[in-house]
């Protein structure tokens, strides 16, 4: 049983030597949490997620899920938020951001009815608004390719993520993974015009390095958290892929199994600017290896987390960046 988080904005700093251990929520053989986005305001951490539970007969129910914590330490008890239904199957939250007056969530569903197993390729990508974070109305359906492409033909599409454009300032972009991470922009989000993509692995989160003027890209490629940045969007650089205690404990057996199996779906929040925090803050989930040989999309997957000063050296509870 996870402790409730208690009041509404933390009065100190955050203690990151208080934090007891990398996972904040752990998975079992009957309920993995994958896929996290994160989010910060008026002293609440949120971590929106995919909540996956295996039933008999090989179904894998998914919904959005929340959490929440003031201080990274004591976590709310995960509350789903999004209908059990195989045909949907919402899951994999991108990110929230603000827009005008109320708040965007980017989400998927992918469809996995036991009588139908290739319907997962009906995957599609939405959008959820709320005014308070708390309660958040009917999915509506991104039609990234644009307004002229029928739904049946926009093809299999998943993990939406949001990003503002770093030089035009009514100018939004939306990242989906459909055969690397695709790219479409918006003035309204209501009309999107089909940009490009760019070979990325899935989960883009995609950061905005001010000092750089560069695009930062996190995405899951088969294991690990990479890394890309850009200027313009079209021409990108490989800085590599995180794995961090993963690869120092697989000499370790004892170390670090919640993630032995993959470790990915990387969500970073630049929150250096918040005095209360300072840093960047990383949330992502890790399979056991009986989990992902059983079923990846399930793993047996726990949510952690880590923090970084530059997006190079991570900290996590028991390792200190050097």
């Amino acid at each position: 049983m996870l402790a409730k988080a208690r009041g509404k904005k933390p009065k100190t700093a955050i203690d990151w030597d208080a934090i007891p251990h990398p996972v904040f929520v752990w998975g079992n053989r009957h309920v993995a949490h994958r896929d996290p986005a994160g989010h910060y305001h008026e002293g609440v951490f949120r971590v929106f997620y995919s909540h996956v539970r295996r039933e008999p007969g090989e179904r894998y129910y998914c919904q959005l899920a929340v959490t929440k914590s003031t201080d990274l330490v004591t976590w709310t008890e995960p509350e789903p938020f999004t209908p059990e239904d195989l045909n949907l199957n919402y899951s994999s939250p991108g990110n929230v951001i603000r827009y005008g007056d109320e708040w965007l969530l980017g989400t998927q569903t992918y469809p996995r009815p036991v009588d139908d197993p290739g319907a997962n390729q009906n995957a599609r990508i939405f959008k959820m608004a709320s005014d308070d974070l708390e309660q958040w109305g009917e999915p509506e359906l991104l039609r990234v390719k644009g307004p002229e492409v029928p739904v049946s033909e926009m093809g299999r599409m998943i993990d939406p993520c949001f990003v503002p454009d770093k030089d035009h300032p009514l100018k939004w972009w939306c990242f989906f993974k459909q055969s690397g991470a695709g790219m479409s922009y918006t003035y309204d989000f209501e009309t999107w015009t089909y940009y490009d993509k760019v070979p990325a692995g899935e989960n883009a989160c995609v950061l905005i390095d001010r000092e750089a003027d560069e695009y930062v890209l996190i995405h899951a490629p088969r294991n690990g958290i990479g890394i890309k940045r850009s200027k313009d969007l079209l021409n990108w650089r490989d800085l590599g892929v995180w794995t961090l205690g993963q690869s120092l404990a697989r000499s370790r057996s004892k170390e670090w199994q919640w993630a032995q199996g993959r470790l990915t779906a990387g969500h970073v929040l630049d929150l250096r600017g918040e005095p209360s925090v300072g840093k960047y803050v990383l949330f992502y989930h890790g399979d056991t290896e009986e989990g992902v040989r059983e079923q990846e999309i399930h793993g047996e997957a726990s949510l952690a987390v880590a923090w970084s000063d530059d997006l190079m050296h991570w900290s996590w509870p028991g390792r200190r960046a050097g």
